[in-house]
């Protein structure tokens, strides 16, 4: 059975960092993009930010750029997010998602559509 395990969140204030982790087990993702979204109450769920197998392609929602940076390690079949300077805008569950589809490209898959596992959310909550 393939599963996500997100941890990392929290209640934190603005200004603050926070790491999350995302540990995949039951297949390996080495080989395809993976990628973090975000979901706040009465909203749809939005990529943050997705990364190619290798690491060298990334993609970041406008609102996270030069604050938020999405890395993986394949080894351990894990994807990080690091937030700084979050904002209480940044308030949100966050989802960490993997795809099976696209093995080696280094094409940008942003699309909820483009992920086919998905973890069970991690709480971020910025107080301001």
């Amino acid at each position: 059975q393939v599963q996500l395990g997100e941890s990392g969140g929290g209640l934190v204030q603005a200004g603050d960092s926070l790491r999350l982790s995302c540990a995949a087990s039951g297949r390996t993702f080495s080989s395809n993009p993976m990628g973090w979204f975000r979901q706040a109450p009465g909203k749809e769920r939005q990529v943050v930010a997705t990364i190619s197998w290798n690491g060298r392609e990334t993609y970041y929602v406008e609102s996270v750029k030069g604050r938020f940076t999405i890395f993986r390690n394949n080894p351990k079949n894990t994807v990080y997010l690091q937030m700084n300077s979050l904002k209480p805008e940044d308030t949100a569950v966050y989802y960490c998602a993997a795809s099976t589809r696209a093995a080696y490209s280094n094409s940008r898959y942003t699309r909820v559509a483009d992920y086919d596992y998905w973890g069970q959310g991690t709480q971020v909550t910025v107080s301001s």
